[in-house]
């Protein structure tokens, strides 16, 4: 039976007491390994402790996400839904209310986190599911776009030609002329800086657009 290697965790914290309370809870362990300032390009998950989300988290957030860090957990006294965007758009992957972080919790979420698996609580993750769709409907809809970042006839004509389809079966299959097909393609490859068709349905394919 293979016994998996403990994942390195550095804890950082402004707050020295904070800090020593969470290694001490982590550090008996065997699942996870604290490392510290000294290791800290080691580590596989960093673990920010905050009492919120104010600009000096967010500036640690970003020092982290800068030097390369990308399994940042974010554990903080206090959370709302637009917690949630701002610290997804700081390198976040995964948050927790201090409140509900017992040891067994934290670790689930760090061993999570390790392989790229987001954690959000469950009231802001049905917070956050309404405002998406609130977005979808009344502003991105009615402009002809789609919250992944596509209009709609940008994802036919990706499915389309992931399917084998040339410019002009795409035209015939969505009675569109073959400029308004050349012109579609162009448009996202240009938009998503991608080399060519091809790169095109690798990349829609591989984020799950299509």
């Amino acid at each position: 039976m293979t016994v998996s290697e403990p994942i390195a965790v550095h804890v950082h914290a402004s707050d020295p007491i904070s800090l020593a309370g969470v290694v001490s809870h982590l550090r008996p362990r065997p699942e996870v390994k604290i490392v510290g300032p000294a290791d800290v390009m080691q580590a596989k998950v960093i673990l920010i402790l905050a009492d919120k989300l104010d600009e000096q988290t967010v500036g640690a957030l970003r020092q982290f996400h800068r030097a390369g860090h990308r399994r940042i957990v974010l554990m903080a006294a206090n959370l709302d839904e637009a917690d949630v965007v701002n610290a997804a758009e700081a390198g976040v992957v995964a948050l927790v209310r201090r409140s509900e972080a017992s040891a067994e919790r934290m670790v689930a979420v760090l061993t999570g986190a390790a392989t790229g698996e987001g954690t959000v609580p469950a009231d802001l993750l049905g917070k956050l599911l309404g405002q998406v769709g609130r977005l979808q409907r009344h502003v991105l809809s009615p402009r002809g776009m789609m919250f992944n970042g596509l209009a709609p006839r940008e994802v036919e004509v990706l499915r389309l030609l992931a399917d084998g389809f040339d410019t002009q079966d795409i035209a015939k299959e969505l009675c569109y002329s073959e400029r308004t097909v050349k012109n579609v393609v162009h448009d996202v490859t240009s938009r998503l800086q991608l080399r060519n068709r091809s790169h095109a349905v690798a990349y829609a394919l591989r984020e799950g657009l299509i």
